[in-house]
């Protein structure tokens, strides 16, 4: 009588639980219905043919190998077979070594990348579901635990890049909050969290610090790139490569962070461009200490107030020279000879913009610079400028230098000054780089072309005897040559 009373009552994806009893709460859930046993067998056989076929597409050079494994066991038994796998393994081995020998870079792209990332994988495949669920990353929905997905692990050094697809209505924020949590549960010193696109994150585990040694000079070499100087490494082990064509640079940091560093590397990179005389770089040095070790390497020099905010004059006059004739015939300034690319390099930008007591002198460097920075680049002048402090009273330009590297800061809030807004919530802790020189000089965030992310780099440190080698061999070669020096 009830179970007729009670008919079952449909709705969407929802049905009323039978129950005897006519006075009991109606429950719902949704609604169970069952599949065939042959359906589901029929399935998981399609399923099963469709991934052997796609893993024998995906993987030709297996095929042939356990073709030719089982022909060899159907022709000539088992000691055949073993003969042939021993023939195979040797063959094997000594094309390995080989391709080790003769290329190396083949051998890493090719077999111990490809090693390590399976290797790394499975590595992180072990602790992914406890670590997602205790550090809250797991949502339960409908009464099931949801795992973001591990999609690929690349290692890249003591770096590991983890792809991650995230659960619907997550955000990259959500891993950036538990960062710290997942830093620990997969045994790293550091986990950054990078947007990888829409319903993807890339979590940046750091194994070790990659940057605690010193970096000794790079060799000078013949080639000069002003897109791409090399002046350092960066923490995935990929060269740091630093772009003063079409750009400005600004460094800050904190007094002893390594700021001659980037410097001197960025000099010692353009040494043979310098040298052939299609750069030329003009020092601004206030300290008289960082520059005037390799004063015969550049073209012009000044360490009085008088005379830096001069020579700031004239790299204005160059620059309204060169757009005099450069105007309507070309938009693209290539180094020349006769139309070298000029840097400013400004030791301690704030002595000028700041802290010179010359009111006149002082108005005078900030509309120098300010026109250098906004038309500069175009007729292939770059000012790059070292200051220790970068709040806006100090220097008010900052926003026009394209460029911006931040060494050890002494401040929290100076690193989003620095490299913009959200920088430090991204990763950048430059107010706890390390103030030991040999840890910490020369080590910066940075961020780089195409990337919205900043990376952790260190420059190479050039040292005295570098620098008086590299100045001597330029004074030689213009003695030569019969160039000179304006002072």
């Amino acid at each position: 009588m009830a179970s007729s009373l009670r008919r079952p009552v449909s709705g969407e994806q929802l049905a009323q639980v039978d129950n005897p009893d006519p006075f009991a709460v109606p429950v719902w859930r949704s609604p169970v219905y069952r599949t065939p046993h042959v359906v589901i067998w029929v399935v998981q056989l399609v399923r099963l043919i469709w991934r052997v076929v796609r893993f024998a597409a995906v993987h030709p050079l297996f095929d042939v190998t356990a073709g030719l494994l089982m022909f060899t066991w159907l022709k000539l038994g088992w000691p055949g077979l073993a003969a042939v796998v021993m023939v195979l393994v040797l063959f094997v081995s000594f094309a390995l070594i080989a391709l080790r020998l003769l290329r190396p870079d083949w051998f890493t792209r090719f077999v111990t990348g490809p090693a390590r990332d399976k290797w790394r994988w499975s590595f992180y495949r072990r602790h992914w579901q406890a670590a997602m669920t205790l550090a809250g990353l797991a949502p339960t929905y409908r009464q099931r635990v949801l795992l973001p997905v591990l999609v690929r692990v690349r290692a890249l050094g003591a770096v590991d890049l983890v792809t991650v697809r995230m659960v619907t209505g997550q955000a990259p924020d959500d891993f950036a909050d538990r960062s710290g949590n997942l830093a620990h549960a997969f045994a790293a010193q550091l986990c950054r969290v990078r947007d990888a696109g829409p319903g993807s994150v890339t979590l940046e585990f750091v194994r070790a610090d990659t940057l605690a040694d010193p970096i000794p000079a790079f060799p000078v070499s013949p080639y000069v790139d002003l897109a791409a100087l090399p002046v350092g490494w960066c923490e995935d082990g990929q060269p740091w490569l630093l772009r003063l064509l079409g750009s400005h640079v600004l460094i800050a940091g904190a007094t002893g962070s390594g700021k001659g560093s980037v410097i001197w590397s960025a000099v010692r990179a353009m040494l043979p461009a310098m040298v052939g005389g299609w750069v030329q770089v003009w020092a601004l040095d206030p300290k008289r200490m960082e520059l005037s070790f390799g004063r015969g390497l550049f073209a012009r020099y000044a360490d009085q107030a008088a005379g830096m905010v001069e020579l700031l004059e004239a790299a204005v006059g160059v620059m309204h020279d060169r757009a005099a004739q450069f105007g309507g015939q070309t938009r693209t300034f290539i180094p020349s000879a006769d139309f070298p690319f000029l840097v400013v390099l400004i030791d301690e930008l704030a002595f000028l913009t700041a802290y010179q007591p010359d009111r006149d002198l002082r108005k005078r460097a900030e509309a120098a610079i300010a026109t250098l920075t906004s038309q500069g680049r175009s007729v292939g002048v770059c000012v790059v400028g070292a200051l220790q402090d970068p709040r806006k009273d100090v220097i008010s330009l900052r926003n026009l230098f394209p460029t911006r590297i931040a060494l050890r800061l002494d401040e929290s809030d100076q690193v989003d000054m620095v490299l913009g807004d959200g920088a430090r919530a991204r990763g950048a802790l430059a107010d706890q780089i390390s103030p030991l020189p040999g840890t910490g000089a020369g080590v910066g965030y940075v961020r780089l072309e195409g990337s919205p992310d900043p990376v952790r780099v260190r420059a190479a440190y050039v040292t005295d005897n570098d620098i008086r080698a590299m100045a001597a061999a330029a004074t030689s070669y213009r003695a030569l040559d019969g160039g000179g020096r304006d002072d």
